[in-house]
């Protein structure tokens, strides 16, 4: 099966959510975008791949669902590609739902397990915040698109040789006739921890009493290189940005480990971090539903107990 693999990049380097996705299936091409993109291609010499694919036009550098349309509509009548797949970004599920229109296909975004054998792809996908599991099938004749949640799959197999590839430029021609223009790109949380690509995520709720006491979920997330989200509570109180949401209308999430502080464990937020792989919760109700979907849980105050988890873990880690 004929395989292409939509590579993001972020600071001039490729997101570990997308070179997950290189683990899937052997002799892939991969596809690049942005002026940076190949120096970013060097991050990929060690890893078992077919072709790498590339434009790196200036118009390419912010996201314009446009002139990105139009890239890929070009990159995939070149390729032409079975199966299409991208991690399930913000731009993602943006501009591929276009492509799938354009392909006239299905697009199978948020999957949570996907296997590719021969020409047989299976693909699981959750529904109902969280409460089933969809087993998604393709007709034959048609593209495949499919979009994973970040960290669903392993890290990606390295060669032990380099494959000397040469990247292969997309010659395309941006439309002239734009009905969005870019005018600015306001950063709210230049460098922190992305939520989507953090292996690890502290984050807090009402129980955390006032914003100001986020202050002890940050010193925790420091030691521990995490990164800091909250429930939408707290994010429609005005205590932190929508940025840090996480749930069902914020960020889904799937960390290695995910410490929620204060939160109850609607079944919204559930929704957006129940495939986190460990689960720690803390609240003072025993009953907070949260404590059912968690792997460890302590009953008491988070306020009391942030403070001593963040000295203990400077103890083993430091």
């Amino acid at each position: 099966m004929n395989t292409l693999i939509f590579l993001e990049q972020q600071n001039g380097k490729i997101k570990k959510s997308s070179l997950e996705l290189l683990s899937v299936t052997n002799k892939v091409s991969v596809l690049l975008a942005g002026p940076q993109s190949l120096e970013s291609a060097k991050e990929l010499e060690n890893y078992d791949i077919q072709s790498i694919f590339y434009s790196e036009k200036e118009e390419l550098k912010d996201f314009n669902p446009e002139i990105y349309f139009s890239f890929l509509k070009e990159a995939i009548n070149k390729i032409n590609p079975d199966l299409i797949l991208a991690s399930a970004t913000l731009l993602a599920k943006d501009i591929f739902p276009r492509l799938g229109a354009h392909l006239q296909t299905a697009v199978v975004s948020d999957a949570t397990e996907l296997k590719v054998e021969d020409s047989k792809v299976a693909v699981r996908k959750p529904l109902y915040s969280g409460k089933c599991l969809a087993k998604v099938s393709f007709k034959d004749h048609v593209k495949k698109i499919i979009l994973m949640r970040p960290n669903q799959l392993p890290s990606p197999k390295k060669l032990e040789q380099p494959n000397n590839l040469s990247p292969q430029e997309i010659v395309f021609s941006p439309p002239s006739d734009l009905k969005t223009l870019l005018k600015e790109i306001v950063k709210g949380t230049s460098g922190k921890v992305d939520l989507s690509e953090a292996s690890i995520i502290v984050s807090g709720g009402r129980g955390m009493q006032d914003p100001k006491n986020f202050k002890l979920l940050e010193d925790l997330a420091q030691v521990l290189g995490a990164a800091v989200g909250a429930s939408r509570a707290v994010c429609d109180a005005g205590w932190v940005p929508h940025s840090m949401q996480v749930g069902q209308t914020g960020k889904t999430v799937a960390p290695n480990l995910y410490i929620a502080c204060g939160i109850s464990g609607a079944i919204q937020h559930l929704a957006g971090m129940s495939d986190s792989k460990v689960i720690v919760a803390i609240n003072k109700d025993p009953e907070a539903p949260i404590f059912k979907k968690a792997t460890y849980g302590i009953v008491g105050d988070a306020l009391e107990i942030l403070p001593l988890l963040t000295e203990e873990f400077k103890k083993i880690l430091h």
